[in-house]
């Protein structure tokens, strides 16, 4: 294994060159990139999709076996890791100890990913798949009981373990050990340096590394909160008659902007406090889903679904027949959490210090995605459900996403006040992806583990006006940038490639160290 040269100044690790000052070239590049962006698209944006579309095919085209395989040997790495002996190894130090709880720590990892899409998306990707079975299952009459528990499984494989797995679990141990025990930057260029040394922490490589990181996750970011401006205002309109227009549109942005701005500039109790929020407003949602709704079919869908999971696990991961359903479903998946991997890795790392390698992989690699898999059993196994018992009672409020969630909502008891949680929740959730992106690219650019105020405040308030901006030419603008990640996830995927080998070795290491 290659020896990772320590700094030291007495006792503590001596910080590296890279971490002297604001990385300002990286800052002109990114912040460059988005504002290029932005104006490109109220120039043109026809030209603006035409070109994202055609790269979108590229990728996809040229990436997409590479990206599954990726994100499948990801996920039996860390599984590999988690049931060995290096499992036990505790990252940031063998005496630091958790600077908060388990619930707490799990809760702020899962909001920063799950809450920028699995608010709506629980609703609308079983819908969808309950009404038009993927390639796979071609031949399974749609909308029925069989489709619906089909629909719920290919949901979990879009958003389960894999999904996760590829978000941190080898690349916080990389980080981790890095940064806090040898003094590298907590950066996402840091991830090279088992591989190129010094050559990643300064000069092209390493700020490709990191601006395509970063640009990855910040269109990531802007994406949802331009649909929540379109959500919410959809929503208002369709259930109080309040008008759907810019103006809503904005307001609702701004408002969201507002709040991820102020919980992100009080710094991470701030971000924990906001996603406690989220995850107990879910939790009781949840719970009057299952209670108020079709209760049999949620209870027995999860197991039935989760079983299907596993029966074709294999085919429904490494499926390749049919490149166009591919391309907006799974490519398009792997490509967007490929794109958000480096920064969440970062994220993860910044939050865990104290915690074991077990935890790690634990958290992000099972207990998140069978948590996510039971949401989406609860939020689009309510809307199949009640599909099934009266046809078009769900569907028939429309086939966008939001509309389809609405159309859940819409059909419970309390409908109005269910409605409004509901959205609320997708508020909350979208502020609790913006702070912790805005967080994380603010601090890879920071010279210390504590990223300056106004940095943080501009990124946050920056991806807010970027949304702001791209409504104003409709949700093209909108689109065209949330495609534009998987186009990042062509150098990002390389980026994280050698933590299939270095996660391994590292952990192999701390464990003989520590004498496990």
């Amino acid at each position: 294994m290659k020896v990772f040269p320590t700094q030291t100044v007495g006792s503590a690790p001596m910080k590296h060159p890279a971490l002297q000052g604001i990385d300002w070239p990286l800052f002109i590049v990114s912040g460059g990139f988005l504002l290029s962006f932005l104006v490109a698209a109220l120039v043109d944006i026809d030209a603006v999709s035409a070109l994202v579309n055609t790269l979108f095919a590229w990728s996809t085209k040229a990436f997409g076996l590479y990206w599954q395989l990726l994100m499948l040997a990801t996920f039996l790495v860390s599984l590999g890791i988690f049931f060995s002996k290096s499992g036990r190894v505790r990252l940031g130090g063998v005496d630091r100890q958790p600077e908060t709880s388990t619930f707490n720590w799990i809760a702020v990892i899962m909001c920063a990913l799950l809450a920028g899409g699995g608010a709506f998306w629980a609703a609308a990707e079983p819908l969808m798949h309950f009404a038009s079975p993927p390639p796979l299952f071609s031949g399974v009459q749609p909308n029925s009981e069989h489709a619906g528990h089909l629909a719920l499984a290919q949901s979990f494989v879009h958003w389960g373990f894999l999904a996760w797995a590829v978000l941190g679990s080898l690349l916080a141990i990389v980080l981790m050990h890095l940064h806090y025990d040898k003094g590298l930057p907590l950066a996402p260029r840091t991830l090279l340096y088992p591989l190129l040394g010094e050559r990643a922490l300064k000069g092209p490589i390493g700020n490709l590394a990191d601006a395509t990181s970063i640009i990855a996750v910040v269109a990531g970011t802007i994406g949802p909160i331009g649909f929540l401006g379109l959500q919410i205002s959809n929503a208002l309109n369709a259930v109080w008659g309040v008008p759907n227009d810019l103006a809503t549109q904005s307001i609702t942005i701004i408002l969201v902007t507002a709040m991820y701005t102020t919980s992100c500039l009080v710094g991470l109790n701030g971000i924990r406090f906001v996603s406690e929020i989220n995850v107990w407003l879910m939790i009781g949602l949840a719970v009057f889903m299952i209670v108020a709704g079709p209760t049999l079919f949620i209870l027995s869908g999860f197991p039935v679904a989760f079983g299907l999971q596993l029966e074709y696990f294999l085919p429904m991961t490494m499926y390749r027949a049919d490149p166009k359903w591919l391309d907006w479903w799974t490519v398009f998946y792997w490509g967007w959490f490929i794109g958000y991997a480096p920064m969440m890795g970062l994220y993860v790392a910044k939050i865990s210090r104290g915690r074991s390698i077990r935890q790690i992989i634990g958290t992000l690699s099972i207990i998140a995605p069978l948590v996510t898999m039971f949401w989406f059993t609860v939020v689009g196994g309510t809307g199949i459900g009640l599909e099934l018992q009266t046809p078009g009672i769900v569907t028939d409020h429309g086939s966008q996403p939001e509309a389809m969630l609405l159309g859940v909502t819409q059909s419970l008891p309390l409908a109005g006040l269910v409605s409004a949680l509901f959205l609320f929740l997708s508020f909350i959730s979208v502020a609790t992806n913006g702070d912790a992106m805005a967080y994380t690219v603010a601090l890879a650019m920071s010279a210390n583990d504590a990223p300056k105020k106004w940095l943080r405040a501009f990124w946050c308030i920056g991806m807010g006006l970027a949304a702001v901006v791209l409504i104003t030419i409709g949700s093209g603008g909108v689109t065209a940038l949330q495609s534009f990640i998987v186009i990042t996830a062509v150098p990002v995927s390389l980026l994280i490639l050698p933590a299939l080998w270095n996660a391994p070795q590292i952990a192999r290491q701390l464990a003989r160290e520590q004498q496990l």
